[in-house]
């Protein structure tokens, strides 16, 4: 149900719109930036916090905005907010803390420095909007309880494919029909793909070549699936999922799995490479009433008993506003963990891997993700991808190793640590 344009248009009309600040002014960043601006009337982006402040400047000139100014703490901030000055910092501190922001959306990409905007906004009373699968991926349940304590929002965003997946999801169980397969569509998967070969399509587009080989090598879809996993209390059939090639449409997919068995893993997330209509999203689900899945048939949905619905297109930044409306209007989060973790995205060697090797980022040379259950993570004392970086190998690993805790020695000191450990004594209760 459409309810959020009326809304906005309530908060424009009484002269009090939503007032937002974004942190992160990277490729993402600067499309949300544009499309509040220039498209969300009801909605104002106040500030832009980025380590580097030229491109949070760059950002807002980019979508024509002019007078801004710049502020490094949150008293400053709101000074010139109260004057209607656009805001630029290299403080996130300084943004979140201002007490005329009603929301933030974190769109850096990158799990320790989100850890610390995520919870320096929520402890600053601020609702959450995460561009950045990887943190929510990660820690999001230690995250949720948090939010859910200080009373504010923490919700990953429409637009990406794993809020598409889950309204999608929502959609398919409001009119009764059980979801039993969550999907991603996608148009490739390479795991050994890097920010060499990448490189020209990045620079085509404007991204950074670390995050466009997160997208090529799987780490990215196994962080959104996980989070949809994680939403919806799904599991995944394989480590790594099953991952097909299928050049059809995504409708076909209702011959190509055993229904009994996604009943008994309680529905399972998955992703196919080439099928149309790409790059959507898919849900297939059944029905037990034979009265309505007479219905169904009649409607064009075959004949069962897997059905599919689909969404063929995430627009990311075009959708991200509403989110951040839903959050503060609503109350309502787009996609949150729920209170078991399902599924998490363990640490791969994508080559051979020397002793005393420091891991670089995700989307780099050294490893990709893979989903894997929860349980078999635990058991095998598995490396989750969202930590790996700047880990150090004790020993030499094979390619395709799956690295566990036991094969590294971590950074000192980092929040995203003290959140998974967090995380793991609300599993334990």
């Amino acid at each position: 149900m459409i309810i959020v344009d009326k809304a906005l248009q309530q908060r424009q009309a009484d002269g009090r719109p939503i007032r937002v600040a974004l942190v992160g002014a990277g490729f993402m960043g600067r499309g949300f930036v544009n499309q509040v601006v220039n498209s969300v009337p009801g909605m104002e982006l106040v500030a832009i916090a980025n380590r580097t402040v030229s491109k949070a400047r760059d950002a807002y000139e980019q979508a024509g905005v002019t007078g801004v100014v710049e502020a490094d703490d949150a008293a400053a901030v709101d000074r010139a907010i109260s004057q209607g000055r656009p805001v630029v910092s290299g403080s996130y501190e300084a943004v979140v803390d201002a007490g005329q922001v009603e929301a933030v959306v974190e769109a850096t990409g990158n799990t320790e420095y989100g850890a610390h905007v995520v919870v320096r906004a929520i402890d600053a009373g601020k609702h959450v909007v995460l561009l950045n699968a990887e943190v929510d991926g990660t820690a999001g349940l230690a995250l949720r309880t948090r939010a859910e304590k200080a009373g504010v929002i923490y919700t990953g965003c429409d637009g990406d494919q794993p809020g598409v997946q889950m309204n999608l999801i929502r959609f398919v169980r409001s009119i009764g029909v059980t979801p039993l397969v969550s999907g991603n569509i996608k148009g490739l998967q390479d795991e050994y793909r890097n920010p060499t070969t990448q490189e020209g399509f990045a620079k085509q587009w404007g991204q950074d070549p670390y995050m466009v080989t997160s997208f090529a090598d799987g780490t990215k879809v196994s962080f959104e699936q996980a989070l949809v996993a994680n939403a919806a209390g799904f599991s995944v059939e394989k480590r790594g999922m099953r991952g097909a090639d299928h050049r059809g449409h995504v409708d076909e997919l209702t011959t190509h799995y055993d229904v009994d068995q996604l009943k008994e893993l309680g529905g399972v997330v998955d992703y196919v490479v080439g099928s149309k209509p790409g790059p959507g999203v898919y849900v297939l689900g059944t029905h037990d009433d034979p009265k309505q899945q007479h219905y169904l048939n009649l409607y064009k949905l075959g004949t069962g008993p897997l059905y599919s619905f689909y969404t063929p297109y995430h627009l990311c930044h075009f959708e991200v506003p509403l989110t951040v409306a839903r959050a503060v209007l609503f109350a309502d989060a787009a996609i949150v963990p729920g209170d078991e973790v399902k599924v998490e995205v363990v640490t791969t060697a994508k080559t051979d891997l020397a002793a005393g090797k420091e891991i670089d980022r995700l989307g780099g040379y050294d490893s990709y993700g893979v989903a894997e259950t929860y349980a078999i993570t635990k058991a095998q004392n598995l490396l989750p991808m969202g930590v790996a970086e700047g880990a150090v190998l004790k020993h030499a690993v094979k390619k395709d190793q799956v690295l566990t805790y036991d094969d590294v020695v971590l950074p000192q000191g980092r929040l995203i640590d003290a959140l998974r450990a967090e995380q793991a004594a609300l599993l334990a209760h």
